[in-house]
């Protein structure tokens, strides 16, 4: 999957069509990516221990990643990813994110 926690998408299909947002969370085995502000539910949470007040929760559900794209902030517009394998002075080899139209190498902010 060539999105990436940190990476800015743009959704593409779906109610939340144009929303922009950081990826929150990859979720691989099922092909879903949680996005901040995308796709927001309504949850009810049982009073618990760790929540006492419990009551009603918005927060963001998975959606495809089929339905969104990277956002190219330069561009700004959506853009396709694909790989390239780099070479650095010492001969290691490194397969870096680019973006298909532009060419040029796309990196992620890591969140820690």
């Amino acid at each position: 999957m060539k999105i990436r926690v940190g990476d800015t998408v743009v959704v593409i299909a779906g109610k939340d069509k144009g929303k922009t947002g950081e990826v929150l969370q990859v979720l691989a085995k099922e092909e879903r990516v949680i996005v901040e502000g995308v796709n927001m539910v309504t949850k009810h949470v049982k009073p618990s221990q760790a929540d006492p007040e419990g009551g009603i929760v918005n927060k963001e559900a998975p959606i495809h990643v089929s339905n969104v794209a990277f956002y190219d902030s330069k561009s700004k517009s959506a853009a396709k990813l694909g790989y390239k394998v780099s070479v650095d002075e010492n001969g290691k080899k490194t397969k870096v994110r680019v973006n298909k139209k532009t060419g040029a190498e796309v990196d992620s902010k890591k969140k820690k």
